[in-house]
């Protein structure tokens, strides 16, 4: 019994192909919207008076932190354009994460068909 789950364990199968295509397109699709959202911010909000934006590096870290905790202590976006980009990141990761989920769910549910 020991054997065939080592055996299932080192196996890869079509499933595992899917899957993790699925998670290497949402993680590349995810960094080249971190990489716009963290161009636009800095665009939009640096140089804000009253912003906490005040080059590039604060702009990739707003980003960035929107895109993994939709939530941010600093004090942007302060333009509607920002605001915008600000809630494409969040909707970006909620959506990104319900996927992933999905695909595990999935994976995981085909796994014992078999």
């Amino acid at each position: 019994m020991i054997r065939e789950e080592l055996s299932r364990l080192l196996k890869t199968e079509e499933r595992h192909r899917r899957l993790l295509a699925r998670l290497l397109v949402a993680f590349g699709l995810s960094i080249l919207v971190y990489a716009i959202g963290a161009v636009l911010t800095w665009v939009f909000e640096g140089g804000q008076k009253g912003g906490d934006i005040k080059g590039f590096g604060d702009a990739a870290f707003f980003a960035a932190v929107q895109m993994l905790t939709v939530s941010s202590q600093i004090k942007n976006p302060l333009t509607v354009a920002g605001r915008i980009v600000d809630v494409g990141l969040e909707v970006w990761a909620i959506f990104v994460v319900t996927v992933v989920a999905g695909s595990f769910a999935t994976f995981f549910s085909s796994g014992d068909s078999s």
